[in-house]
């Protein structure tokens, strides 16, 4: 039973909807104004600031290029060999590369240690706090990024509401 994310130009808010079916057409009205939403693709595994500010429309990502490193990601992901972080970092970054996402500094760090074999357990526990309070991807030259005329980044409606 999946849930999809939908963005509110007008409210500048995104809201998550529950689906007891797959379903990739219907686009519901905004909770609060009633405007038709746009349907967001979902950052998997944000943290942070990310987590309660963003969505992709804050992300200068390419939707095709997007859908490509996914497909990459699922039929990678099922060799990768848990107990060696290089192989988990190393798909992070062709994930990164394929779509254009540069990594925030903190989270750069981290997947630097990875991919110099530490392990990941111990990298969470030392920058845990930090990559909880930063957001993990730049959002540098993306709507939304802050610049003058932009619109700050979204908030996020914690309500689950049904498609």
């Amino acid at each position: 039973m999946p849930i999809y994310e939908f963005y509110c130009e007008d409210c500048n808010t995104l809201f998550n909807f529950f689906s007891r079916t797959v379903n990739t057409d219907k686009q519901p009205p905004c909770p609060r104004c009633q405007k038709q939403l746009q349907k967001q693709m979902s950052v998997f595994a944000c943290t942070g600031k990310a987590k309660e500010e963003g969505g992709m429309e804050n992300l200068p990502i390419d939707e095709g290029a997007m859908e490509k490193a996914m497909q990459m990601i699922s039929s990678e992901a099922g060799r990768i060999n848990e107990d060696d972080p290089r192989q988990a970092a190393n798909l992070m970054r062709k994930l990164t590369e394929m779509t254009g996402i540069k990594l925030g500094e903190g989270m750069n760090e981290a997947l630097k240690r990875m991919e110099a074999g530490e392990d990941p357990d111990q990298i969470e526990s030392e920058m845990g706090d930090l990559l909880q309070s930063e957001e993990p991807f730049e959002l540098s030259g993306a709507a939304g990024s802050g610049g003058k005329g932009k619109k700050p980044a979204p908030k996020r409606d914690e309500t689950l509401y049904e498609l």
